[in-house]
């Protein structure tokens, strides 16, 4: 048994939504058909109605799903949270590696879900290895009904492999940019259950909005979110289309004005500064960066690094190089965030308390 599930605030309504999920399936909303925004929500419908055909938009093109799956699988990161979330187990999933501190390949806040439905031991779902990419024949053998991967770094070749297999949801615009709301929105589109991902939505939102409330000295802090590699010469700078530094927005921060112009019109989820140019950060309030109990001061001793204003009054976030709570933040979801909030929100609130 994990420890870690009793560090899981109250769960997202997931026994409320599995029983809406369960009614669902004869009450639905009304959309019907194709659809321009692929985060568009559906009104409810009168008993009786279903929602498919549904036709979702993304990067390659559009998905059509015919009926409503009854075997759905999911690839790369943290998709699987969205049928989870809605009371949904599915036949696949993939196995993380990534802040997975038992090696069991399943992350607390996932376990979590499965567990309240069932789905752990032999039931657990089958776990998809990606380490060499996505295995096709593995997801294959696991006769889905649907693909999703709105969350994804999909190629082209991916895409259409897997929609071989089964109808594939993609991401609607930006490899591994799509935040964790229109997450859960395009993966529940695809499910027939939009009405219930637009609760879950709002209900993590709410959380959020009562953990800040408890820190006001976050609210409207400019922040640069960074990876560093002290034998590079450059700090790697995630662009506002990084699904974590949209998290972080939605926790009340925002944007560098200094890291949004360097991103400009890119379409990366991160860019690259010169160590030379780091005075350039400083509109920074908090910096955040990888590491571990001595990369503060690490930072501030390096005779670039220790310039940065924020570095300099220590308003700096260590996210640690693996575990748990990295993974909650990097790709965070409907059900992860929940369980990451009050201890992320601590760090920022412990950084936003040292600016000026």
């Amino acid at each position: 048994m994990r420890s870690a599930l009793s560090r899981a605030p109250r769960p997202v309504r997931l026994a409320a939504v599995a029983a809406a999920a369960a009614l669902a399936l004869t009450a639905c909303s009304s959309d019907t058909g194709e659809d321009s925004d692929p985060t568009a929500a559906a009104t409810t419908a009168s008993a009786g109605t279903d929602v498919f055909p549904v036709t979702i938009t993304h990067t390659f093109g559009k998905t059509t799903i015919k009926s409503r799956p009854e075997r759905v699988a999911t690839v790369n990161w943290g998709n699987h949270d969205v049928p989870l979330a809605l009371g949904v187990v599915p036949v696949g999933i993939q196995k993380s590696t990534y802040g997975d501190d038992d090696t069991d390949g399943v992350l607390p806040w996932t376990y979590a879900a499965l567990e309240e439905l069932g789905a752990t031991g032999d039931a657990l779902p089958v776990l998809f290895d990606e380490s060499d990419g996505i295995p096709y024949e593995a997801v294959n053998n696991t006769e889905p009904d649907v693909v999703l991967a709105a969350y994804s770094g999909l190629t082209k070749e991916d895409y259409e492999t897997l929609s071989q297999i089964a109808p594939t949801v993609s991401y609607p615009t930006y490899a591994w940019g799509t935040s964790w709301s229109d997450m859960a929105l395009i993966d529940g589109r695809a499910l027939g259950l939009v009405a219930e991902a637009q609760a879950l939505v709002d209900d993590v939102k709410a959380e959020i909005a009562d953990a800040l409330a408890k820190r006001p000295d976050v609210a409207g802090k400019t922040f640069a979110y960074s990876w560093i590699d002290p034998a590079a010469s450059t700090v790697s700078l995630y662009s506002p289309l990084d699904a974590r530094v949209q998290l972080v927005t939605d926790l009340g921060l925002e944007v560098a004005p200094s890291v949004t112009a360097l991103a400009g019109d890119s379409d990366a989820f991160y860019v690259e500064l010169s160590a030379e140019r780091v005075d350039e950060l400083d509109d920074v309030d908090v910096f955040v960066t990888y590491g571990d109990d001595t990369t503060l001061a690490t930072l501030q001793a390096d005779p670039l690094y220790g310039k940065i204003p924020a570095v300099q009054r220590g308003s700096v976030v260590v996210m640690p190089n693996d575990g748990p709570l990295s993974a909650a933040t990097s790709g965070p979801t409907v059900l992860s965030i929940p369980w990451v909030l009050d201890e992320y929100l601590d760090k920022f609130e412990a950084a936003a308390k040292k600016v000026g």
